[in-house]
């Protein structure tokens, strides 16, 4: 049975535009390294796009956070550097409209896979919101979130948004050591 690794939001946006911070832009080789390593294997890749429309300061999220980004069709809404040049017609690809992705959740409830890994941004927000979909869809699949390959804007959310998602039984690699 195959694998998958999920890229979470890694759109222009989120790394450079209107929402970036520099972990963001760190990640990208790291996050490269680990699509080559599930092309080389024959696994699947597939990437979520944060996207909003120019209704976007009307919205819920948009009086909680008033920063349009990831506005469909816009150069912000397209994937980072390597990661975007990376991205084949072959990749599933799920648009979302909030923090999680329905449309990934139905996808992973008809098809199984043996591992699943998420990589990406924001850890505290759209990473954590799919990890748990994917635990919520696949519940006895092996998720995994390498945190060396996810940042946030807010380290110390970050940090805790990955013993959240320990707690639910999503196991998570390259945390760096506690000094």
């Amino acid at each position: 049975m195959k694998q998958c690794l999920i890229v979470v939001d890694y759109q222009n946006d989120f790394v450079t535009g209107s929402l970036g911070f520099p972990e963001a832009a760190e990640l990208e080789e790291r996050i490269a390294q680990k699509i080559r390593e599930y092309r080389d294997r024959g696994d699947e890749v597939m990437f979520t796009f944060d996207t909003h429309n120019s209704t976007y300061l009307l919205s819920r999220e948009g009086r909680f956070l008033p920063v349009p980004h990831c506005i469909g069709g816009t150069e912000g809404h397209k994937l980072y550097g390597k990661v975007g040049e990376m991205a084949t017609e072959d990749d599933w690809c799920f648009i979302k409209y909030t923090f999680g992705s329905d449309a990934l959740y139905d996808f992973l409830k008809q098809n199984a896979f043996s591992k699943i890994e998420l990589v990406g941004v924001v850890t505290n927000i759209c990473v954590i919101s799919n990890a748990v979909l994917v635990r919520t869809a696949q519940p006895e699949t092996d998720v995994t979130v390498d945190a060396s390959c996810c940042a946030s804007n807010d380290p110390i959310l970050g940090e805790k948004a990955l013993d959240v998602m320990e707690s639910l039984h999503i196991v998570i690699t390259g945390r760096k050591e506690e000094v």
